[in-house]
């Protein structure tokens, strides 16, 4: 098994608008942060997680020219509005994507496009528009997708639930404010974890730094890679004050996992 990081920024993008901080005027790679996608890789299958605005970019820049099924987090834009990019894969494969998340978040993307998820439209000749089906994912209730057991997991992200996942020794946690308990525990044994870490300070809808770390070390996970980072932490000095085991990461970054 292997994760490519396709994005691992927050949803202003770093560089971000506008601004001439050390981080967006940084000739640091690292520094350079599109909104936050992963790709897990097996011999079996590929899934996305998530499709955010740069997608088409992310996707051409890892050589990625098809996947097997996409997992969405939640439904917001920095997460979703890429989704008109997958047009590309399901036109390339001649069948429809399978999409998974929350039955809310599955519900809000046929809202907010229908042109995708209604069956009933259909493109003019000589046209064409992406094709996806939705399935609905319980919290908690491991799952087939695409041949791979792939456990949703539900997180509070201010006063909206959102899904992690783990895959096998894998987990992808973004969007969190904070991980109860009982998902820690279904978090055990892992190998790699990659959980957002949005501020040094605290912030009503995500983990800050310092609350990231400490809920990597209650996980324990062997590894574990920051994500959804803004422009307030170069790469090189947010990685000179974590503690072992733990780094940011970066737009590009390939982990490699034995043994899955």
């Amino acid at each position: 098994m292997r994760v490519v990081l396709l994005g691992t920024g927050t949803s202003f993008g770093v560089p971000q608008i506008g601004c001439d901080c050390r981080t967006c005027t940084s000739s640091d790679p690292r520094d350079r942060r599109t909104r936050s996608a992963a790709l897990i890789e097996t011999g079996r299958a590929r899934l996305l997680i998530d499709t955010p605005p740069e997608l088409r970019l992310q996707l051409i820049g890892a050589k990625v020219d098809g996947v097997d099924a996409v997992l969405y987090t939640h439904a917001h834009a920095d997460h979703v509005h890429g989704i008109d990019d997958l047009r590309a894969l399901s036109v390339r494969q001649r069948a429809p994507l399978p999409a998974y998340g929350s039955a809310v978040t599955m519900a809000e993307l046929a809202t907010r496009f229908p042109y995708i998820f209604d069956r009933a439209v259909q493109p003019r000749a000589g046209t064409s528009k992406p094709e996806l089906t939705a399935h609905v994912l319980e919290p908690g209730r491991e799952a087939d997708v695409a041949g791979l057991r792939v456990l949703p997991l539900e997180l509070p992200h201010g006063e909206q639930m959102v899904f992690g996942y783990r895959v096998g020794p894998v987990a992808y946690l973004t969007d969190v404010k904070s991980i109860p308990a009982g998902v820690i525990e279904r978090l055990r044994g892992l190998e790699v974890l990659m959980l957002s870490a949005l501020l040094q300070g605290p912030h009503p809808l995500h983990l800050s730094v310092p609350e990231a770390v400490a809920a990597a070390q209650q996980i324990a996970a062997r590894r574990t890679f920051l994500i959804h980072l803004t422009h307030e932490t170069p790469h090189a000095a947010l990685a000179a004050q974590l503690p072992a085991g733990i780094t940011p990461a970066y737009d590009g970054l390939v982990i490699e996992v034995g043994g899955a």
